[in-house]
C-alpha cells in the first residue's frame, strides 16, 4: 500500500448492492406482469364435491377438460386451448403411456355438462391404454 504524506490508504472492500436490488425489483415486476398470461387452459365450471388432495407422481398429471358444450381439450400439444377430436386424444395420451406409463390422467368436467360426455372421455383415454381415470373437483365441504 502506498502511503500519502505519511499516511496509508486503506483498502475499500464494500459491495454496492443498490444496482443489484433495482435489478431485482425490474425481474419481480415482469414476472407479476407475464405469469398471469402464461396461464393456459380451458375456463370451465367443476363440479363441487368432497374430495382429497392427491399426491403427486413422478410425471406432472395430464389433464383432459370437457366444457359445456361437450368439446375436448387436452393440456398437452401445440395448441392446448383448441378442442381436439376422440382419435386425437387418444392418439396423445397413448403416446405419453407408450414412454410415461405412470403419468397420471384427470378428467376435468365441466359442472355443467352432460354426464354421458364425461364418460366418453372417461372411455376413450381407456381405450388409449390407461387403467386408472381421477377426476378433478372443486373442493367442498359438506354441511354438519
Amino acid at each position: 500500500m502506498r502511503t500519502y504524506r505519511g499516511r496509508q490508504r486503506k483498502i475499500i472492500s464494500e459491495i454496492n448492492v443498490v444496482p443489484y436490488i433495482d435489478v431485482m425489483l425490474v425481474l419481480l415486476i415482469i414476472f407479476m406482469i407475464t405469469a398471469p398470461l402464461i396461464t393456459q387452459g380451458v375456463k370451465i365450471s367443476l363440479p363441487l364435491a368432497p374430495s382429497e388432495i392427491i399426491s403427486p407422481g413422478q410425471h406432472e398429471p395430464i389433464v383432459v377438460s370437457v366444457d359445456f358444450e361437450g368439446n375436448i381439450f387436452v393440456d398437452i400439444g401445440e395448441h392446448p386451448e383448441q378442442p381436439i377430436t376422440d382419435q386425437v386424444l387418444i392418439n396423445r395420451i397413448a403416446a405419453v403411456m407408450k414412454y410415461r406409463p405412470d403419468t397420471d390422467i384427470l378428467v376435468a368436467g365441466d359442472s355443467r355438462s352432460d354426464y354421458g360426455q364425461v364418460v366418453r372421455v372417461m372411455t376413450l383415454i381407456q381405450r388409449a391404454g390407461v387403467k386408472d381415470v381421477g377426476l378433478i373437483t372443486e373442493p367442498y365441504s359438506m354441511p354438519k
